[in-house]
């Protein structure tokens, strides 16, 4: 296995490591939450938190990898570009300057799902 392969394929183990721990790490404080307090216990281990929880870490890692596969070829050809023509710096910084505005788009997403997961 190539260096390449093996670099993606570690990627895609930690990604699904990632989202069970944000899963499971999610129904595990909404039960222990709950466990405290005498409420509506169905209301907080819904499926709709579990959900929630792993849409968050899938729009964080999908962003990020989607922004990290931008960079790197939009970052390679910039570099290529500003070899030829110095001139051409504010371009090519600026189009990777989008490329890393996907990744905080993603967190932004995240973040706004993480703030509806239900909570006693």
């Amino acid at each position: 296995m190539n260096g390449k392969r093996k670099f993606y394929l570690l990627i895609a183990i930690y990604q699904v490591l990632l989202v069970f721990v944000v899963f499971f790490s999610v129904n595990g404080i909404i039960t222990f939450t709950v466990a405290q307090t005498p409420s509506n216990l169905e209301y907080y281990q819904s499926a709709t938190a579990g959900m929630l929880g792993l849409s968050a870490a899938i729009a964080v890692g999908a962003a990020v990898l989607g922004s990290g596969m931008a960079i790197k070829t939009v970052g390679t050809s910039a570099i290529a570009a500003l070899t030829e023509r110095e001139e051409s710096f504010f371009k090519a910084f600026l189009v990777v300057a989008l490329g890393e505005a996907l990744a905080v788009y993603g967190l932004i997403i995240a973040i706004l799902l993480w703030t509806k997961i239900p909570t006693p």
